[in-house]
Order: C-alpha cells, then structure tokens, then sequence
C-alpha cells in the first residue's frame, strides 16, 4: 500500500514538474516572440543616421533650398559649415525621424570643413546635393565640375587616410551601380507586360551586376547618391528679355548638365523657390532615395524651368533629342563659348581718370599774366571778358610802394606783390623804395618782402 501510494506522489510530482516546463516554455516562447516583434519593428523604424551634404557656390541659393524643404520662411544663413535638419515622416508606417543637413559655405577655403560632415563613419548613409543657379548660366558647368572635384579630393584623403574605409568605399560603389541599374520606370512596376519589367524579371541580381553600364555612366563612382540641383530657374525669362536667350541656349545648357549627371550617376532638379517648382518633387526625390520611400513621379523635360530626371533614366540616346533644336551652335562647342557672360552696363562703371598737376610756377605767371591784363587799359575787351567775374585787383608795380592804409585789395596787392618777387621769375630787390630797411625773408622759391 505504501508503495502504491509512492507511485502516485511520484507520478504527481512528474505532473507538476511538466507542467511548470511547459509554463517556462511558454513563457520563454512569449518573451521570443515579443523581442522578434519588437525587433522587426525597430528594424521597419526609419534611421536616424542619414545625412544630405550641401555643396556650392555663394548665391546659389543653398540655404533658401534648405528652408524650403524644412518649411521655414524666414532662413537664416550662416558661415562656414551650417547644420540643420529636414523633418521626415513616413505615412506608412506612422514613422518619423530628422534628417542632418550639412551646408558648406561657398568659398574654396572653407573646404577643410568638410572632414567634419563628411567622415569614414558618415560615408555610407550620406547623399550629396551639388546647386549652382540660373542667375549664372555661363558659370554652371564650372560651378559642378569645381565641387565635384573638391568632393573627389576629400574622398581620395578618407582613403588614405582610413584603410578601413577602402571596402566601405568599394561596397558603396558598387551599390551606386546598382541602384542605376535598378531603376524602372514608376508605371513599369505594374505593368508585368513591359519590356523592362520582362527583362528584370529574367535576370538574377548577380547577372544585373555583371551587365555593362551605358555609355558615359558613372565614369567617375564616388561611391555616393548625388543630387545636380539648378536652383532660381525663374531668372530663365529674364535671360530671354534682357540678354536675347533662346530656347536652343536652355537646351544647350541642359543636354551639357545631363551629360554631367551622367558622369556622377546623378539625378537632376531645375528648382524654384520663388514660383515653387519642383520643391516638394526634390524632398519626396531625396527621401525616396536615403529612405527608400516611394517615389512615382516619371522624368520631366518638357518644360526647361522644371526638369526632373531620376538617377538611372537618362541615356546619351535621350540627351541627343535636344540636339535638334540647335541651330546655331553645336553640341561639341565648348560651354562658355556659347553661355557667354554678359559685359557690364557702361553706364554703371565709374572711370577712374588721372588727373595731371600743373607746374606751379606756370599756374602762378599765368595767373599773374591774367590779373595784369585786368589792370592794363590796353588789352582788348575780349581778352578782359575771357577772365574772372570776381573783384577786380589792383595789382602794384613791383618798384612802387602800396599804401600801409590800403583796404582789403590792397593786401591782396600785397600777397600777389611778393609772387612777383620769386627767384625763378622777377629779380627781387630787398633795397627797392617799397621795402626799405626789410630784409627777404626765403620760402620755399619765394622771397616774401
């Protein structure tokens, strides 16, 4: 009986011992689950690492861009390296999350700066926004080219600077080309009888790596998603009134820019704060692009203050449509021989004219020459008239002595009396009847009496 009854606290016991597993196990089964959502949740969540690098000239319109893709009206700008940030929101998923702007300053020399918005760690989640304006055509292509190469330099010195960086930098190229050879067109997506969409469709990553970039893509790979912003395109119909452009100017102008993009793999926005063109484009463009939001506007080139063409759309096949409405100039002409800087208004420029003193000694015999012609009754009309209006001066002879109680003409007569007396001109003569017992006293060519 006894042992009967220990069989049965023992088989109690394995119950209560299962039961409190499979208690743990549930509850280790609970906590997993909850981590894995918590986990893929934090994962769908958008980064807060991301950072767009700002780079032009002065003037180019960079902190007004800024603040129109922030929503302010009133921006303030800065020096040197300004910072700021562009609210993001995915309404998707009900995310939100800032994006850093760094906006570098337009002079050359502040370009050291860049090593603190753009390092070995901020490289991979960086995008880089080149903007020059229309406000100086001609300047454009040198504005992109300047800081494109100031970019490539600051990326040269990472390198040799990091080792490290060496793969990072390789991993972020090779993704660059791959996201240029990704792209379709918005509609292709739903449309499973594209050309495009059956091609992708066929082709396994591995051998969309392998498939030869287009010519002139990506000729230069910074390993960088690159935005070409044309910023105050309204300024277009003051270069048609006032400086004769034509529509063949803008489209040499653009095929020029779009073979630029090319080059870097970059996307391309013609912008205008000021009648509001393409902004709103450019903030969901720049979010599509860093976040992976949708974007599903198609490439826009009609109008030529409101281009939009997406990194991966353009083709030298395409950019060769525009080299129809040449007529006066050819595509091969180099960019400032056409975009011609227009000279100053004469009107405006103030000439700075050397102005030649006179001999002193000329100026004082001819105004001695002048004032005897007024006292001499002999010298003709004409030649009184051709003299001052002023007071007229009794000058005395040089011999004759002026009278001590003479009025305000005759310390004047006085004053020219010892011009007369100077040593390159008339012979002074300190015993003269005029000055007796004074000795000349020497200044300068003068001898004042």
């Amino acid at each position: 009986m006894a042992a009967t009854t220990f069989d049965v606290g023992l088989l109690n016991n394995d119950f209560k011992s299962k039961k409190k597993e499979d208690l743990l196990d549930n509850k280790e089964n609970l906590w997993s689950s909850i981590l894995a959502q918590v986990q893929n949740s934090s994962n769908n969540k958008l980064p807060t690492n991301k950072n767009v690098l700002v780079l032009g000239d002065n003037e180019s319109g960079k902190t007004t861009l800024i603040a129109k893709l922030q929503g302010v009206e009133d921006p303030k700008k800065g020096s040197g390296l300004e910072y700021a940030y562009i609210d993001v929101r995915d309404e998707y998923r009900d995310d939100q999350t800032r994006l850093s702007v760094w906006v570098l300053d337009g002079e050359p020399g502040h370009s050291n700066l860049l090593k603190f918005a753009l390092n070995a760690d901020r490289f991979p989640n960086t995008l880089v926004m080149l903007v020059s304006a229309m406000t100086t055509p001609w300047a454009i292509l040198d504005q992109l080219q300047f800081w494109s190469r100031i970019l490539g330099d600051h990326i040269d010195k990472l390198a040799s600077e990091h080792d490290s960086f060496k793969q990072v930098w390789q991993e972020c190229r090779t993704q660059i080309t791959k996201k240029w050879q990704d792209y379709t067109e918005p509609g292709d997506d739903l449309d499973p009888g594209s050309p495009l969409r059956r091609t992708s469709r066929n082709l396994d990553d591995e051998s969309v790596d392998n498939l030869p970039l287009p010519e002139g893509v990506l000729t230069t790979n910074l390993g960088l998603d690159v935005v070409v912003v044309i910023t105050k395109t309204d300024y277009m119909t003051t270069l048609e009134k006032q400086h004769d452009y034509r529509d063949e100017h803008f489209d040499f102008m653009q095929q020029w820019i779009r073979k630029f993009c090319l080059q870097y793999g970059a996307g391309l926005f013609y912008t205008s704060v000021k009648e509001d063109k393409n902004c709103d484009l450019l903030y969901k463009y720049l979010t599509h692009r860093i976040y992976s939001l949708p974007f599903r506007t198609p490439a826009l080139v009609v109008e030529k203050d409101a281009v939009l063409i997406p990194a991966g759309w353009d083709n030298i096949k395409k950019i060769s449509i525009l080299h129809e409405n040449l007529q006066s100039m050819k595509p091969e002409d180099y960019y400032r021989d056409v975009i011609i800087q227009p000279t100053t208004n004469r009107k405006n420029v103030t000439r700075r004219t050397e102005i030649q003193a006179e001999d002193e000694q000329v100026f004082l015999a001819r105004q001695q020459e002048t004032l005897m012609g007024l006292k001499d009754p002999s010298r003709s009309p004409s030649t009184r008239n051709q003299a001052s209006t002023g007071p007229i001066i009794q000058v005395a002879s040089p011999n004759k002595k002026l009278d001590p109680k003479a009025t305000g003409e005759g310390v004047l007569a006085n004053f020219f009396n010892s011009l007369l007396h100077k040593k390159t001109g008339f012979p002074s003569n300190p015993s003269s009847p005029g000055s007796p017992g004074l000795s000349p006293i020497k200044s300068g060519n003068y001898a004042l009496i």
